[in-house]
């Protein structure tokens, strides 16, 4: 929580370039009944720098890239909101340097992703996916589809934030032993929410099931490809991988080998590094491996998810334009004036 003073703007125009909750558009419409709220969606990166000058707020989701040429162009920018919790589509260096503010809904999508992690552990553990096929297919494949209980076993998380705290509290509740790594919590944070803290190289091999809730970053934390060969080989024989995070986490090739040597039952995976998939090749085996479970980056898609996302990246914008106190900010430096 931070209150901060923005530029004031006389009527400020909102451009919205991907689907947020009504609800999130009628409070900025409340809130704000002066503002200019101009949804424009599936515009191409060229048409948004062609239009991004004209406007002093931008919202967003994962699609749309503000990269630094986009923000060079966006002269009147403020702030940028995007409706969910990860921020690395965005330039936050560059939207730093230049003056512009970042919020997002940090808290919105958290039960949802929970629950989904949740489901895709239970989907891997009985087989779910295959069972469904199986009797749609007119077999009765009983015997061959002996799973496992959750209970009893080792989950290990892997970024212990908002969502993974969810997903401990589920976890728990099923009987399943928690384990977490998250370097930026110390070992008391952990003890407050029943959560015993170690190093991913302890909780890799010690863990029947691994999920990832780890924010994507390019910086000196080095999360990109957090999960390599090295790392894959210290997991458990026999053990479940989930990620409901970001695809980028994992070296999806060094997964793939990983699962045809056999090392690991089952994956299953929300998030990819591209999306949609194309013909990305490595991506397109991991699809179609035996042992994968995928879903389209369904995570967040709840009604009440989206709902909550937009009214809060929404509150965000207007206390960004208005000058309040502000939840859910990514970029707090600014120079004291937009440069040229």
């Amino acid at each position: 929580m931070v209150a901060l003073q923005v530029r004031e703007a006389h009527a400020p125009r909102i451009l919205i370039t991907e689907h947020i909750a009504q609800e999130g558009i009628d409070l900025l419409r409340y809130e704000l009944p002066d503002a200019y709220i101009d949804v424009r969606l599936d515009l191409s990166q060229e048409h948004l720098q062609a239009l991004i000058g004209r406007y002093t707020a931008l919202i967003i989701r994962s699609q749309t890239r503000v990269t630094e040429e986009l923000l060079a162009k966006a002269t009147l920018l403020q702030v940028i909101g995007r409706a969910g919790s990860g921020l690395d589509n965005i330039d936050l260096d560059a939207a730093i340097r230049r003056g512009v503010l970042v919020v997002n809904a940090p808290r919105g999508s958290a039960i949802a992703v929970a629950e989904h992690t949740i489901a895709l552990l239970l989907a891997l553990a009985r087989h779910i996916p295959t069972a469904n096929s199986s009797i749609k297919a007119g077999r009765w494949d009983k015997s061959r589809l002996l799973g496992i209980e959750l209970h009893g076993k080792v989950l290990g998380i892997i970024g212990l934030g908002k969502i993974g705290k969810e997903v401990a509290q589920r976890a728990k509740s099923l009987g399943m032993r928690v384990i977490a790594c998250d370097p930026f919590l110390s070992a008391k944070q952990g003890q407050q929410v029943g959560v015993t803290l170690h190093s991913k190289e302890e909780v890799l091999p010690r863990a029947d099931f691994v999920t990832l809730h780890a924010t994507l970053a390019n910086d000196e934390s080095g999360t990109r490809k957090l999960l390599g060969a090295r790392e894959l080989h210290l997991f458990k024989p026999g053990a479940y991988l989930v990620n409901c995070a970001r695809g980028s986490l994992i070296d999806e090739e060094a997964l793939l080998a990983v699962l045809n040597e056999g090392r690991l039952a089952g994956v299953a995976l929300d998030v990819f590094s591209r999306e949609p998939i194309g013909d990305n090749t490595v991506l397109r085996q991991l699809l179609t491996h035996e042992r994968v479970l995928a879903t389209p980056h369904l995570g967040a898609s709840t009604a009440e998810a989206q709902v909550r996302v937009a009214t809060e990246v929404a509150r965000n914008i207007i206390a960004a334009l208005r000058g309040d106190t502000l939840f859910g900010v990514a970029t707090l430096s600014f120079p004291p004036s937009k440069p040229a």
